[in-house]
Protein backbone atom coordinates (compact mmCIF):
# COMPACT_ATOMS: atom_id res chain seq x y z
CA UNK A 1 0.00 0.00 0.00
CA UNK A 2 0.77 3.63 -0.88
CA UNK A 3 0.74 6.75 0.93
CA UNK A 4 -2.27 7.65 -1.57
CA UNK A 5 -5.87 8.24 -0.31
CA UNK A 6 -8.88 7.69 -2.51
CA UNK A 7 -10.94 11.17 -2.61
CA UNK A 8 -14.31 11.79 -3.64
CA UNK A 9 -13.50 14.56 -6.34
CA UNK A 10 -17.24 14.97 -7.18
CA UNK A 11 -21.02 13.83 -6.60
CA UNK A 12 -24.14 13.69 -8.74
CA UNK A 13 -27.91 12.57 -8.48
CA UNK A 14 -30.64 12.03 -9.58
CA UNK A 15 -34.28 12.07 -8.73
CA UNK A 16 -37.30 11.17 -10.57
CA UNK A 17 -39.60 14.57 -11.16
CA UNK A 18 -43.20 12.28 -10.03
CA UNK A 19 -43.60 13.20 -5.83
CA UNK A 20 -46.04 10.91 -4.00
CA UNK A 21 -47.15 12.98 -1.57
CA UNK A 22 -48.34 11.63 1.98
CA UNK A 23 -51.58 13.04 1.41
CA UNK A 24 -51.77 10.77 -2.08
CA UNK A 25 -50.51 7.82 0.29
CA UNK A 26 -53.83 8.69 2.69
CA UNK A 27 -55.86 7.26 -0.56
CA UNK A 28 -53.94 4.32 -1.24
CA UNK A 29 -54.03 2.69 2.38
CA UNK A 30 -55.18 3.39 6.02
CA UNK A 31 -52.71 6.35 7.23
CA UNK A 32 -52.45 10.28 7.79
CA UNK A 33 -49.80 13.11 6.96
CA UNK A 34 -49.71 13.38 10.94
CA UNK A 35 -49.17 9.94 11.41
CA UNK A 36 -46.60 9.06 8.66
CA UNK A 37 -44.48 12.70 9.43
CA UNK A 38 -44.43 12.58 13.19
CA UNK A 39 -43.53 8.63 13.27
CA UNK A 40 -40.99 8.97 10.33
CA UNK A 41 -39.82 12.86 9.51
CA UNK A 42 -41.52 11.93 5.68
CA UNK A 43 -43.50 13.86 4.27
CA UNK A 44 -43.28 12.70 0.67
CA UNK A 45 -40.74 10.30 -1.85
CA UNK A 46 -39.94 10.50 -5.30
CA UNK A 47 -41.23 7.52 -7.79
CA UNK A 48 -40.00 6.48 -10.80
CA UNK A 49 -42.15 6.09 -13.49
CA UNK A 50 -42.50 5.05 -17.02
CA UNK A 51 -42.27 2.05 -19.38
CA UNK A 52 -38.80 0.15 -19.29
CA UNK A 53 -37.18 2.27 -16.80
CA UNK A 54 -35.59 0.37 -13.74
CA UNK A 55 -32.81 1.23 -11.24
CA UNK A 56 -30.19 1.47 -14.51
CA UNK A 57 -31.61 4.82 -15.22
CA UNK A 58 -31.53 6.21 -12.00
CA UNK A 59 -27.89 5.53 -12.03
CA UNK A 60 -27.09 6.27 -15.72
CA UNK A 61 -28.86 9.72 -15.06
CA UNK A 62 -26.15 10.52 -11.90
CA UNK A 63 -23.32 8.90 -13.63
CA UNK A 64 -24.06 10.95 -16.96
CA UNK A 65 -24.36 13.85 -14.65
CA UNK A 66 -21.19 13.14 -12.55
CA UNK A 67 -19.10 12.75 -15.93
CA UNK A 68 -20.56 16.61 -17.11
CA UNK A 69 -19.30 17.76 -13.59
CA UNK A 70 -16.30 16.38 -13.29
CA UNK A 71 -15.03 16.51 -16.94
CA UNK A 72 -14.52 13.28 -17.10
CA UNK A 73 -14.51 11.86 -20.58
CA UNK A 74 -16.52 8.00 -20.14
CA UNK A 75 -13.29 6.42 -21.74
CA UNK A 76 -10.94 7.47 -18.70
CA UNK A 77 -13.14 5.81 -15.92
CA UNK A 78 -11.60 2.12 -15.24
CA UNK A 79 -14.26 0.91 -12.72
CA UNK A 80 -17.82 1.03 -11.95
CA UNK A 81 -19.77 -0.02 -8.76
CA UNK A 82 -23.28 -0.15 -8.34
CA UNK A 83 -24.79 -0.49 -4.56
CA UNK A 84 -28.21 -1.81 -5.13
CA UNK A 85 -30.84 -4.23 -4.08
CA UNK A 86 -33.45 -3.16 -6.98
CA UNK A 87 -31.28 -4.86 -10.00
CA UNK A 88 -33.29 -4.23 -13.10
CA UNK A 89 -32.69 -8.18 -13.48
CA UNK A 90 -30.05 -11.16 -11.90
CA UNK A 91 -27.93 -10.86 -14.70
CA UNK A 92 -26.32 -8.98 -16.09
CA UNK A 93 -25.34 -6.73 -13.40
CA UNK A 94 -26.77 -3.27 -12.80
CA UNK A 95 -23.13 -1.47 -12.87
CA UNK A 96 -22.99 -3.13 -16.49
CA UNK A 97 -26.11 -1.99 -18.09
CA UNK A 98 -24.98 1.74 -16.56
CA UNK A 99 -21.86 1.78 -18.01
CA UNK A 100 -23.02 0.77 -21.78
CA UNK A 101 -25.11 3.35 -21.73
CA UNK A 102 -22.93 6.22 -20.36
CA UNK A 103 -20.17 4.79 -22.46
CA UNK A 104 -17.67 3.52 -20.14
CA UNK A 105 -16.26 1.07 -22.41
CA UNK A 106 -13.13 0.65 -20.67
CA UNK A 107 -14.19 0.00 -17.06
CA UNK A 108 -15.18 -3.24 -15.59
CA UNK A 109 -18.36 -3.34 -13.27
CA UNK A 110 -19.57 -5.37 -10.61
CA UNK A 111 -22.65 -4.76 -8.23
CA UNK A 112 -22.51 -4.77 -4.64
CA UNK A 113 -25.46 -6.09 -2.34
CA UNK A 114 -25.50 -4.86 1.46
CA UNK A 115 -29.03 -3.24 1.92
CA UNK A 116 -29.21 0.35 2.96
CA UNK A 117 -25.16 0.00 3.70
CA UNK A 118 -24.24 -0.93 0.01
CA UNK A 119 -23.25 2.82 -0.40
CA UNK A 120 -20.49 2.56 2.31
CA UNK A 121 -19.34 -0.90 1.54
CA UNK A 122 -19.10 -0.08 -1.74
CA UNK A 123 -17.43 3.17 -1.46
CA UNK A 124 -14.44 1.08 0.65
CA UNK A 125 -14.21 -0.88 -2.03
CA UNK A 126 -13.98 1.32 -4.59
CA UNK A 127 -11.56 3.42 -2.33
CA UNK A 128 -9.09 0.51 -2.16
CA UNK A 129 -8.76 -0.25 -5.85
CA UNK A 130 -7.55 3.56 -5.56
CA UNK A 131 -5.33 3.14 -2.60
CA UNK A 132 -3.66 0.36 -4.37
CA UNK A 133 -2.35 1.98 -7.09
CA UNK A 134 -4.36 -0.37 -9.40
CA UNK A 135 -7.02 2.67 -10.74
CA UNK A 136 -7.15 6.14 -11.06
CA UNK A 137 -10.32 6.61 -11.55
CA UNK A 138 -13.58 4.86 -10.02
CA UNK A 139 -17.42 5.91 -9.88
CA UNK A 140 -19.44 4.50 -7.18
CA UNK A 141 -23.13 3.98 -7.04
CA UNK A 142 -26.07 3.92 -5.13
CA UNK A 143 -29.28 3.07 -6.71
CA UNK A 144 -32.67 1.87 -6.34
CA UNK A 145 -35.72 1.89 -7.13
CA UNK A 146 -37.37 0.86 -3.76
CA UNK A 147 -41.09 1.37 -5.81
CA UNK A 148 -40.71 -1.94 -7.28
CA UNK A 149 -40.48 -3.82 -4.49
CA UNK A 150 -42.65 -2.02 -1.98
CA UNK A 151 -46.43 -3.32 -1.26
CA UNK A 152 -48.74 -0.68 -1.71
CA UNK A 153 -51.55 -2.12 0.63
CA UNK A 154 -48.91 -2.29 3.55
CA UNK A 155 -49.10 0.87 5.43
CA UNK A 156 -45.97 -0.27 7.37
CA UNK A 157 -43.68 -0.53 4.20
CA UNK A 158 -45.04 1.79 1.81
CA UNK A 159 -45.03 5.28 3.52
CA UNK A 160 -41.05 4.65 4.24
CA UNK A 161 -39.47 4.04 0.74
CA UNK A 162 -38.54 6.08 -2.79
CA UNK A 163 -36.33 6.16 -6.00
CA UNK A 164 -33.38 7.64 -6.49
CA UNK A 165 -29.45 7.30 -7.30
CA UNK A 166 -26.09 8.87 -6.72
CA UNK A 167 -22.44 8.87 -7.73
CA UNK A 168 -19.18 9.73 -6.80
CA UNK A 169 -15.92 10.06 -8.38
CA UNK A 170 -13.01 7.94 -6.64
CA UNK A 171 -9.24 9.57 -7.44
CA UNK A 172 -5.75 9.63 -6.12
CA UNK A 173 -4.96 11.98 -2.92
CA UNK A 174 -1.39 12.41 -1.65
CA UNK A 175 -2.70 16.14 0.50
CA UNK A 176 -4.07 14.37 3.48
CA UNK A 177 -7.70 14.33 2.35
CA UNK A 178 -9.93 11.84 1.37
CA UNK A 179 -11.20 8.46 2.99
CA UNK A 180 -9.18 8.32 6.51
CA UNK A 181 -11.14 4.73 7.36
CA UNK A 182 -13.82 2.76 7.55
CA UNK A 183 -15.20 0.29 9.90
CA UNK A 184 -18.14 -2.13 8.55
CA UNK A 185 -20.20 -4.87 10.29
CA UNK A 186 -22.85 -7.53 9.17
CA UNK A 187 -24.94 -10.05 11.44
CA UNK A 188 -26.27 -12.32 9.86
CA UNK A 189 -29.08 -12.70 12.78
CA UNK A 190 -31.11 -9.81 11.11
CA UNK A 191 -32.26 -11.92 8.17
CA UNK A 192 -35.37 -12.42 9.94
CA UNK A 193 -36.59 -8.79 10.34
CA UNK A 194 -35.67 -7.36 6.84
CA UNK A 195 -35.53 -9.26 3.85
CA UNK A 196 -37.12 -10.12 0.16
CA UNK A 197 -39.03 -13.42 0.74
CA UNK A 198 -38.96 -14.59 -2.75
CA UNK A 199 -37.26 -14.08 -6.19
CA UNK A 200 -33.77 -16.14 -5.25
CA UNK A 201 -32.90 -19.32 -5.68
CA UNK A 202 -34.54 -20.19 -1.87
CA UNK A 203 -37.84 -19.52 -3.18
CA UNK A 204 -37.85 -18.83 -7.15
CA UNK A 205 -40.89 -16.67 -8.13
CA UNK A 206 -44.35 -18.71 -9.11
CA UNK A 207 -47.66 -18.07 -9.11
CA UNK A 208 -47.58 -18.83 -4.84
CA UNK A 209 -45.23 -16.57 -4.41
CA UNK A 210 -46.55 -13.91 -6.14
CA UNK A 211 -50.31 -14.48 -4.75
CA UNK A 212 -48.30 -14.64 -1.04
CA UNK A 213 -46.70 -11.13 -1.91
CA UNK A 214 -43.25 -12.55 -1.12
CA UNK A 215 -41.88 -10.39 -3.63
CA UNK A 216 -41.93 -7.48 -1.26
CA UNK A 217 -39.85 -6.07 1.16
CA UNK A 218 -41.04 -6.87 4.52
CA UNK A 219 -40.02 -5.62 7.95
CA UNK A 220 -40.18 -6.04 11.57
CA UNK A 221 -40.08 -2.23 12.38
CA UNK A 222 -39.38 -2.69 16.47
CA UNK A 223 -36.31 -4.74 16.93
CA UNK A 224 -34.94 -3.54 13.17
CA UNK A 225 -35.07 0.25 14.98
CA UNK A 226 -33.28 -0.47 18.19
CA UNK A 227 -30.61 -2.49 16.21
CA UNK A 228 -30.18 0.59 13.53
CA UNK A 229 -29.61 3.17 16.60
CA UNK A 230 -27.40 0.83 18.07
CA UNK A 231 -25.22 -0.10 15.29
CA UNK A 232 -24.75 3.38 13.98
CA UNK A 233 -24.68 4.83 17.11
CA UNK A 234 -22.12 2.09 17.68
CA UNK A 235 -20.16 2.21 14.81
CA UNK A 236 -19.75 6.35 14.74
CA UNK A 237 -18.48 6.07 18.21
CA UNK A 238 -15.71 2.83 17.50
CA UNK A 239 -14.92 4.98 14.20
CA UNK A 240 -14.28 8.34 16.24
CA UNK A 241 -12.18 6.83 19.53
CA UNK A 242 -10.42 5.08 17.34
CA UNK A 243 -8.83 8.32 15.67
CA UNK A 244 -9.01 10.45 18.90
CA UNK A 245 -11.55 12.69 17.47
CA UNK A 246 -14.13 14.73 19.30
CA UNK A 247 -17.74 16.08 18.24
CA UNK A 248 -16.30 19.27 17.69
CA UNK A 249 -13.77 17.52 15.16
CA UNK A 250 -16.33 16.41 13.04
CA UNK A 251 -18.10 19.19 9.97
CA UNK A 252 -20.67 16.74 9.43
CA UNK A 253 -22.72 13.29 10.30
CA UNK A 254 -24.10 11.85 7.37
CA UNK A 255 -26.50 9.11 8.13
CA UNK A 256 -28.29 7.04 6.31
CA UNK A 257 -31.99 8.44 6.04
CA UNK A 258 -34.40 5.44 6.97
CA UNK A 259 -36.37 6.94 9.93
CA UNK A 260 -35.96 11.22 11.64
CA UNK A 261 -36.59 9.57 15.27
CA UNK A 262 -33.44 6.96 14.21
CA UNK A 263 -31.24 10.08 13.38
CA UNK A 264 -32.14 11.83 16.23
CA UNK A 265 -31.39 8.43 18.60
CA UNK A 266 -28.08 8.00 16.76
CA UNK A 267 -27.08 11.87 17.09
CA UNK A 268 -28.17 12.22 20.62
CA UNK A 269 -26.55 8.86 21.46
CA UNK A 270 -23.18 9.81 19.82
CA UNK A 271 -23.32 13.83 20.91
CA UNK A 272 -23.95 15.58 17.73
CA UNK A 273 -26.44 18.27 18.00
CA UNK A 274 -28.69 17.99 14.99
CA UNK A 275 -27.19 21.06 13.60
CA UNK A 276 -24.19 19.23 12.08
CA UNK A 277 -26.75 16.27 11.04
CA UNK A 278 -27.26 16.08 7.22
CA UNK A 279 -31.36 15.53 6.79
CA UNK A 280 -33.43 15.32 4.12
CA UNK A 281 -35.76 12.02 4.75
CA UNK A 282 -38.36 14.92 4.99
CA UNK A 283 -38.38 15.01 0.80
CA UNK A 284 -37.49 12.03 -0.25
CA UNK A 285 -37.96 9.27 2.12
CA UNK A 286 -35.48 6.13 2.12
CA UNK A 287 -34.26 5.66 -0.90
CA UNK A 288 -31.87 3.02 0.17
CA UNK A 289 -28.68 2.71 -0.95
CA UNK A 290 -28.88 5.93 -2.27
CA UNK A 291 -29.33 8.00 0.77
CA UNK A 292 -26.06 8.65 1.43
CA UNK A 293 -24.45 10.49 -1.74
CA UNK A 294 -28.16 12.18 -2.17
CA UNK A 295 -27.04 14.24 0.90
CA UNK A 296 -24.00 14.76 0.16
CA UNK A 297 -25.03 16.16 -3.19
CA UNK A 298 -27.80 18.42 -1.65
CA UNK A 299 -25.13 19.78 0.97
CA UNK A 300 -21.70 19.74 -1.83
CA UNK A 301 -21.82 23.96 -1.68
CA UNK A 302 -21.58 23.66 2.13
CA UNK A 303 -18.60 21.24 2.42
CA UNK A 304 -15.43 22.71 2.55
CA UNK A 305 -11.91 21.38 1.61
CA UNK A 306 -10.46 19.36 4.60
CA UNK A 307 -13.96 19.09 6.51
CA UNK A 308 -14.20 15.66 8.72
CA UNK A 309 -17.29 13.81 8.15
CA UNK A 310 -18.90 10.80 9.26
CA UNK A 311 -20.85 8.59 6.79
CA UNK A 312 -22.90 6.09 8.71
CA UNK A 313 -25.74 3.23 7.27
CA UNK A 314 -27.51 0.66 8.81
CA UNK A 315 -29.52 -2.05 6.47
CA UNK A 316 -30.99 -5.44 6.25
CA UNK A 317 -28.76 -8.55 7.08
CA UNK A 318 -27.89 -6.91 9.62
CA UNK A 319 -25.32 -4.63 8.13
CA UNK A 320 -23.85 -1.25 8.89
CA UNK A 321 -20.99 0.61 9.25
CA UNK A 322 -19.06 4.30 9.13
CA UNK A 323 -16.54 5.98 7.45
CA UNK A 324 -14.40 8.92 8.30
CA UNK A 325 -14.24 11.28 5.03
CA UNK A 326 -11.58 14.02 4.91
CA UNK A 327 -13.58 16.34 1.86
CA UNK A 328 -11.57 16.89 -0.65
CA UNK A 329 -12.60 19.70 -2.73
Amino acid sequence: MTNTRSAITGIHAYVPDYVLTNSELEKMVETNDEWIASRTGIRERRILKGEGLATSYLGEQAVRGLLKKTGTKPEEVELLICATVTPDMMFPDTANLIAYRTGLKNAFTFDLSAACSGFLFALTTGAKYIESGMYKKVIVVGADKMSSIVDYTDRATCILFGDAGGAVMLEPSKDGNGIMDSILHSDGVGSENLYQRAGGSLKPASHETVDAKEHFAFQNGRPVYKAAVAGMAGVVKEVMQKHNLAAEDISWVVPHQANLRIIESVANMADFPMEKVMVNIQKYGNTTAATIPLCLWEWENQLKKGDNLILTAFGGGYTWGAIWVKWAY
